[in-house]
């Protein structure tokens, strides 16, 4: 079976995920724990542990178990206690984080009870802070903040380098393919790779690089980004192995819909420049991927596992 190595973060990846695991392949994901917002930021401020909201996010979608329990891991409180906003996942992940002594024992704990189709890692056991130079040269701590900053971001990097997971290390050298999912790029896509041992991992694999390409911009990070300035970006954050191939929406969006994120989320479609990624020497997998659900815009998660699977099928 084949070794597919998916690195990323926050809903994109579990998304991802979802489309994977319908296919016979060996899954490993890579999830950036850096994220400090909502209920996550509330844990890692209290017991010190790394982001467990990604991690809770992929472990629901590599889940075989009945929905019922994937609706109780991402139930969150409502109430005026303390627990108000926190994830019943969340919660859980901490306190197997707290009795197995450390975060991937954790992981690995939970993931026999919800019978996991695939191998979930966190990056680092570290308790890593994001930081980001802004367009304006302002440094700025913290991964909520630097999304809430209205200004364009040049360059991110750690407070301090952290120390990734061996195995992380392993799995990466010994894939078939390594994908870099769509999400938020700078948040969850880049923080996997500002590491140099990751870089030199992906640099010492057999792998490809496929790149699954957002169909929406993010506000405050990827605005009137093309395609192929997504390419870019991580080209330029990769070492000296690059993305390969790239998985992009070639579908139409209609105008109600462009409107409507424009209006209410800051959003724009993300243009598909052939002659552009032409020029980069890609390979280019281009399809309908857009699903709407309730005039919200989703990746076809079937059609990206068929054509991930095809990859290998062709013999690339």
């Amino acid at each position: 079976m084949k070794k597919v190595v998916v690195l990323g973060g926050g809903t994109g990846l579990s998304t991802l995920l979802r489309g994977l695991k319908q296919f016979p392949i060996d899954i490993t994901a890579i999830v950036a724990v850096s994220d400090d917002g909502r209920s996550t930021g509330k844990l890692r401020q209290e017991f010190n542990v790394p982001a467990v909201g990604d991690i809770r996010q992929v472990i629901v979608a590599l889940s075989e178990t009945e929905p019922l329990v994937q609706k109780l891991l991402n139930y969150r409180f409502k109430t005026n206690s303390d627990l108000n906003g926190h994830a019943l996942g969340n919660l859980l992940l901490t306190g197997l984080i707290d009795v197995a002594g450390n975060m991937s024992t954790g992981i690995e704990s939970l993931g026999k009870i919800l019978n996991l189709k695939g191998k979930v890692l966190p990056l680092t056991e570290d308790n890593v802070v994001l930081m980001a130079k802004m367009e304006d040269n302002k440094i700025i701590e913290g991964e909520h903040n630097i999304t809430e900053y209205n200004k364009n971001i040049k360059e991110i990097f750690y407070k301090k380098e952290p120390k990734v997971l061996d195995e992380v290390i392993y799995e990466i050298e010994h894939a078939d393919l390594i994908i870099l999912s769509m999400g938020s790029l700078f948040t969850s896509i880049l923080p996997n790779l500002i590491c140099k041992d990751v870089k030199r991992a992906i640099d010492n694999s057999n792998a490809e690089v496929m790149y699954v390409c957002n169909i929406m911009t993010q506000p405050g990070e990827t605005d009137n980004y093309k395609a192929s300035d997504h390419i870019k970006i991580i080209n330029n954050y990769l070492g000296n192995k690059k993305v390969s191939i790239i998985l992009v929406n070639n579908g139409k969006i209609t105008k109600k819909i462009k409107d409507k994120y424009a209006t209410l989320e800051q959003k724009d479609e993300v243009i598909y420049d052939k002659n552009e990624l032409k020029n980069l020497k890609l390979k280019i997998v281009a399809d309908n991927f857009i699903k709407v659900e309730d005039e919200v815009l989703r990746h076809n998660i079937a059609k990206l596992g068929f054509h991930i699977y095809s990859y290998f099928l062709k013999g690339d």
